[in-house]
């Protein structure tokens, strides 16, 4: 990887460029050459006390502690804090340079000027990648001319700029479609959302205006004075209760030994299945596990069963069992008899009086006896066919709107949270939410499913491995080199998916997965690395990112 300490922009490069310039020593960069004017006397650039004469720059000695006398030669290749990884980076304007110098400078005229180690300078080796000129090999070491290449290098980097141009044009054009979806499928969210704020304004007024009506309906239901051809007394109505009361009980009892019996059966059947493994498990087999599981159900069958009941106490409760009206049970209808009331006689007294006499009496009489029944003076009546029409619609129709209530509060709070969700800059990723993309490698295929799962799936079957649950949307910094396809991260900030809590890894931790994105005309998986045990790297190129996070730098400039 490049150090951010040997990147120059090659625009400082051009900006530093003057017609009329004074000749620079051999490999000092335009920016540099202000340190250079003197045509007698140098000052080293980090050591103003040290003065040395021209004649002492690039004589192959290092005579400045900071290397600045030997621009063009390697005397002063041990104070570079650049290696061969570095090779070929191009000037920056944020370069904080303490070494005076950030290496050897390539004019590589009709191409890219760049800076190289000092190392690598007269080494005998043509850096064709880095310094197309062949400049740092001017001393011919080992009889080695490298000859100049920049145009034809130049020709081919201009034809692949090129596309890569036209690529992220096409992309840019992309991701404003993206962003077009986004923003659609946004509006769609929104305009729900005041939707379902609207219904459910109306759905309270509703629930409120509901719950009203059922009261009203309970108050009618309470005054009701219940008229029956067979009035019971106190007795009749304790014996009817008690007469509920015992049938749930009898109920119970049956229902209780129906699962008794059951027990016993898988009791007995599975203390057979023990008993015959025992018998016929193989003692010398050194199995742990097995012995252990014989020693518990020798345990088990020595210890004291609990009885489980006998003949004469089914009988019991066979006879406890039977239904009303069979031998032995209870005659419920000897305890229940009519008894004469005096409510009947208050029904007839009204039929004599005008019509609204009665209606307003019949009122009078209904809200005293609601007040009567609401202070405990008298129980409340109910009638023998259970609850009215009236009354049932009432508390139906509540139901059923609280319900439709419920269930917009439920969708209102999922649309909401929905909506707040990072979904990337623009809310890009919200357009591109669970589609998939793929990619072959080697005996696995790996997909990557936006904002959902990333997966691992076997060529040879089976079923696929969950890498990762998406968590969340971040930012990184990346330091990677792009190979001349464009299909890699490159340097700087770069938007990251998280995805998280996958399936658990065989003697290791759950799966996960850090998806890394860079600017593509098209959705591509580029590369999948395992880069701890079950921890996994995706690089992931498309257009949703082109723009979001990349200083695109300025395209390089030759001196011509």
């Amino acid at each position: 990887m490049r150090s951010p300490y040997f990147l120059l922009l090659s625009g400082t490069v051009a900006r530093a460029i003057v017609a009329a310039e004074a000749p620079r020593p051999r490999g000092v960069g335009p920016e540099f050459a202000k340190y250079y004017k003197d045509s007698e006397t140098f000052t080293c650039i980090s050591a103003p006390s040290i003065h040395l004469s021209v004649a002492r720059l690039n004589d192959d000695f290092c005579d400045c502690p900071d290397g600045s006398d030997e621009p063009g030669t390697s005397a002063c290749a041990h104070l570079s804090p650049l290696s061969p990884a570095f090779l070929g980076s191009t000037p920056s304007d944020d370069l904080d340079t303490t070494t005076a110098l950030p290496g050897f400078y390539c004019k590589n005229k009709g191409h890219h000027p760049s800076y190289v180690p000092f190392t690598v300078v007269n080494d005998g080796v043509c850096d064709y990648e880095f310094c197309c000129d062949g400049s740092d090999e001017w001393a011919r070491v080992g009889g080695v001319k490298c000859e100049d290449r920049c145009k034809e290098i130049g020709k081919e980097w201009k034809k692949q700029d090129e596309q890569r141009q036209k690529s992220l044009s096409n992309a840019a054009k992309r991701r404003k479609e993206i962003v077009a979806d986004a923003e659609r499928l946004r509006k769609e969210v929104e305009d729900r959302l005041q939707s379902l704020r609207t219904e459910i304004q109306g759905g309270e007024m509703k629930v409120k205006a509901l719950e009203s009506d059922l009261a009203e309906a309970e108050r009618q239901e309470r005054s009701k004075v219940v008229r029956s051809p067979k009035e019971l007394s106190k007795m009749g109505l304790l014996a009817q209760l008690a007469k509920d009361r015992t049938e749930e009980l009898r109920e119970s009892l049956v229902e209780v030994r129906v699962q008794r019996d059951t027990g016993k059966e898988r009791i007995a059947e599975l203390e057979g299945i023990l008993s015959t493994f025992k018998e016929e498990y193989n003692p010398n087999f050194n199995d742990e596990g097995v012995k252990r599981a014989v020693r518990s159900w020798e345990e088990y069958a020595a210890r004291d069963k609990p009885a489980l009941g006998d003949d004469a106490h089914d009988r019991d409760l066979d006879e406890i069992a039977k239904p009303d009206g069979e031998t032995g049970a209870i005659k419920w209808s000897e305890w229940e008899e009519p008894e004469e009331s005096d409510v009947g006689v208050l029904y007839k007294f009204a039929a004599y009086l005008p019509t609204t006499v009665r209606d307003w009496l019949d009122q009078k009489l209904r809200d005293f006896r609601v007040i009567l029944v609401d202070n405990g003076i008298l129980a409340a009546t109910h009638s023998p066919d259970g609850e009215s029409k009236g009354l049932a619609d009432a508390r139906n129709a509540l139901k059923a709107a609280q319900d439709s209530l419920n269930e917009n509060n439920k969708q209102l709070n999922t649309h909401q949270e929905d909506l707040d969700k990072d979904y990337g800059a623009d809310d890009v990723f919200r357009a591109l939410k669970g589609q998939c993309v793929s990619k072959d490698s080697g005996e696995y295929t790996y997909e990557l499913c936006w904002l959902d799962k990333t997966k691992q799936k076997s060529k040879k079957g089976g079923s696929q491995t969950v890498m990762g649950n998406f968590v969340s949307v971040e930012r990184i910094l990346v330091d990677d080199e792009v190979p001349p396809d464009g299909k890699g991260l490159g340097s700087g900030e770069r938007v990251a998916l998280r995805y998280g809590n996958g399936q658990h890894c065989w003697n290791g931790p759950n799966r996960s997965t850090l998806v890394v994105l860079a600017c593509a005309e098209k959705d591509e998986v580029w590369k999948v690395t395992e880069e701890e045990k079950c921890v996994y790297r995706m690089e992931v190129g498309t257009p949703a990112v082109c723009g979001v996070g990349e200083k695109r730098e300025e395209r390089p400039k030759d001196e011509l």
